[in-house]
């Protein structure tokens, strides 16, 4: 996943506004204690559009399992002017130097642990990343999103210089969003690079997610949805959840 798609993923996401999606981070990290300047693990980072913005106000230690898509993001931070050290590593087996204040898992990153074994290590490993009182923070596209809106809704993009097929397929019985992308880039020569992508969502809900943050240890939970700081609704889009250690 995310092999030769780590080259013309921004230009799918410039829609994205990560400038609010840094500052409502910030919010929710700050509502729990974790101050400008504290250490933050993000994990599942990409490209490093949120990296660069959270780098304004934490020190931050980035990681992905991707190198496809670290390559990419430690090119913006040079040009940036950031020292930052991009790791390669998978979010279900955390490691740092040191104890973290916060772990920020942002843009759907937890929708793409597909099973309750990955889930749970994936929390495990947070939480053992965290100092006393530490924080996780991260969003997730709702079931409502996965299967209402994104579900069995195909998905067609003609562009000068990029077009895509997107086809999803919605899966009730496992809770699942399966993702087919074929991607069509327009080479110099004139020619096109077709790029398939095939990926699964998982729909969590706020109880299970809840559940097993509270199975790994964690002891303050809140959810937010919609990029506010109240509780989700049945036809919330995204929601937030912030636990401390």
């Amino acid at each position: 996943m995310y092999g030769d798609f780590a080259l013309v993923y921004d230009r799918l996401m410039r829609g994205v506004d990560y400038e609010a999606w840094a500052a409502h981070y910030r919010a929710l990290l700050g509502s729990s204690g974790v101050k400008d300047g504290a250490l933050v693990l993000e994990t599942a980072c990409g490209t490093g559009n949120l990296t660069l913005l959270l780098a304004k106000h934490y020190k931050v230690l980035p990681s992905d399992a991707s190198s496809e898509m670290l390559s990419v993001a430690a090119q913006k931070a040079k040009a940036a002017g950031l020292d930052l050290t991009f790791v390669q590593q998978d979010m279900q087996r955390l490691s740092a130097h040191r104890k973290a204040d916060a772990v920020v898992c942002a843009c759907d990153g937890v929708n793409y642990l597909t099973s309750d074994k990955a889930l749970s290590a994936f929390f495990t490993s947070a939480y053992e990343a965290l100092k006393p009182g530490g924080v996780l923070a991260f969003d997730v596209s709702t079931i409502d999103k996965l299967s209402r809106v994104l579900g069995n809704a195909p998905q067609v993009e003609r562009g000068e210089e990029i077009s895509y097929i997107w086809e999803n397929a919605w899966q009730e019985c496992e809770s699942k969003l399966y993702l087919s992308l074929s991607l069509f880039e327009k080479q110099k020569d004139g020619r096109y690079l077709r790029i398939d992508e095939e990926q699964v969502q998982k729909g969590w809900s706020e109880q299970e997610l809840k559940a097993a943050l509270q199975k790994a240890g964690f002891k303050t939970i809140k959810a937010c949805g919609n990029f506010t700081f109240s509780a989700p609704r049945e036809n919330s889009q995204r929601m937030h959840l912030i636990a401390q250690k």
